[in-house]
């Protein structure tokens, strides 16, 4: 189909080489996207109401979010209606830059971690049980070794059973030293531990895994708090990043869940996992809309390197990249 080519063309321009994990890790979304839209190019010639509204239902059903969505139609609608636009492919175009520009407006443009030079980073990680925290945490560590950093990583989960043990596997695995307690042990005296050793021994970063279930906002407000002082009092100052983990399959309730995050602790970014899982991939779209944070990283499959800075152009080009006959 040579519209989808001339789209990407127009959108991405020197960015048509796309880059292979998107493309794969995005099947699932895209496949679902493609076939609701190329239903709906079937179903209308001509432009009207009844084709706005079911792009508007595209969206939402991609989890982009009600409001975002009627946003993103709204303008679609009004700037073909000025530049006097009634192709019905030429007005998905127009859709998909809409989207492109949301996200990208007033957004930092910072996605890898922001080193601290000539001192120590400190990466705080929180997010539920079942989001791929630990997981997450892994594939981090293997992506900073790999850009020449030396990691240390604290096993601050204590509350979960096995969750120490996990880590230490990863990092065995790894060769990445670690530092950890034993299980039910106070997650602040490891983290306290952990990061007086990575500045007695000049570590470049060291990422930090917390407790993902506790039982009420209180506890976790409580106990965000108590590590947040810790930080501060062994090293003289806040984690340098703070990232929420998310399972992109848990669509908006993994919102909510950030919500909750949000209100207890400053978040720097968003790693979201299992998008290879998801056939709802504009959750991206609806993290920066209701949050207000970027997404700093995707996973996009299971394997270690499978966890990849993020890339709005490659990301949106995954999404509709639908392939041609």
């Amino acid at each position: 189909m040579g519209f989808f080519k001339s789209l990407k063309e127009k959108i991405f321009g020197a960015k048509i080489e796309q880059q292979e994990k998107y493309v794969t890790g995005l099947d699932k979304s895209r496949n679902t996207f493609s076939s609701k839209i190329n239903a709906i190019f079937a179903k209308y010639r001509q432009v009207d109401e009844n084709y706005f509204q079911e792009l508007e239902d595209l969206l939402i059903s991609s989890d982009v979010g009600a409001n975002l969505s009627h946003e993103i139609i709204e303008e679609t609608k009004n700037t073909a209606k000025v530049e006097k636009i009634f192709d019905t492919e030429k007005i998905f175009e127009l859709m998909i830059e809409k989207m492109y520009s949301f996200y990208n407006h007033e957004l930092t443009k910072t996605v890898k971690i922001n080193y601290v030079d000539n001192d120590l980073t400190i990466v705080l990680i929180v997010g539920v049980n079942g989001s791929g925290k630990t997981t997450t945490i892994a594939k981090l560590a293997n992506l900073v070794k790999n850009e020449g950093k030396k990691v240390l990583l604290v096993a601050g989960d204590t509350f979960r059973a096995g969750a120490v043990m996990q880590l230490k596997l990863w990092a065995d695995r790894l060769n990445i030293e670690i530092v950890s307690g034993k299980d039910s042990s106070d997650p602040s005296s490891v983290i306290y531990e952990g990061i007086k050793k990575a500045k007695n021994d000049n570590y470049d970063i060291v990422i930090i895994d917390t407790a993902g279930r506790l039982q009420t906002k209180i506890n976790l407000m409580n106990e965000l708090d108590k590590i947040n002082r810790v930080i501060n009092k062994v090293a003289n100052k806040n984690p340098d990043e703070t990232f929420l983990v998310l399972d992109a399959t848990n669509g908006q309730n993994g919102i909510y869940q950030a919500e909750e995050f949000a209100k207890v602790t400053k978040l720097t970014g968003i790693v979201l996992t299992k998008m290879d899982g998801s056939s709802k991939g504009g959750i991206v779209l609806a993290i920066k809309d209701q949050l207000g944070v970027p997404v700093r990283y995707i996973g996009l499959g299971e394997k270690i390197e499978d966890l990849i800075e993020f890339d709005l152009d490659q990301y949106l080009n995954g999404l509709v990249n639908i392939k041609e006959e």
